[in-house]
């Protein structure tokens, strides 16, 4: 497998040429082209963004880019988090635990998700639309 480390700039271009998505992203994986048994495909990883989430998360951009190699690699095996009812989220748990790497990319965009779920459910906005008072 190639593993690229590289800039925001150039994963987007990659998330629009291969995914439509005109946005940069931290991780993107490539299956190969060929189904060569010795080659198992391409990752790419932002930098920028490794670096911005290992100082947010407080741990190293080393430990950062390990986590997001080992997402891509999962995606390469053919684990898909969005269609898979957790199951991609549970090896990558078990994987990053062996490894001893801090909390994977999956559920830290769950808890990321709830998070913001939670924030909009207590919106003033929301709390008055409801009849409840939201929280300070």
């Amino acid at each position: 497998m190639n593993v690229l480390v590289t800039d925001s700039r150039e994963l987007r271009k990659l998330n629009r040429s291969f995914r439509g998505l005109d946005k940069a992203t931290d991780v993107l994986s490539f299956p190969p082209v060929l189904n060569l048994n010795s080659f198992a495909g391409d990752v790419a990883i932002s930098a920028d963004i490794a670096a911005r989430s290992a100082r947010q998360l407080g741990h190293s951009i080393a430990d950062e880019i390990k986590i997001l190699a080992l997402h891509g690699v999962l995606h390469l095996a053919g684990y898909d988090h969005e269609r898979d009812n957790g199951q991609m989220a549970r090896k990558e748990e078990r994987l990053r635990r062996l490894l001893g790497l801090s909390v994977g990319l999956i559920a830290r965009v769950e808890k990321k998700n709830t998070s913001s779920a939670i924030r909009k459910n207590n919106s003033p906005a929301r709390a008055r639309l409801s009849g409840v008072k939201s929280k300070p």
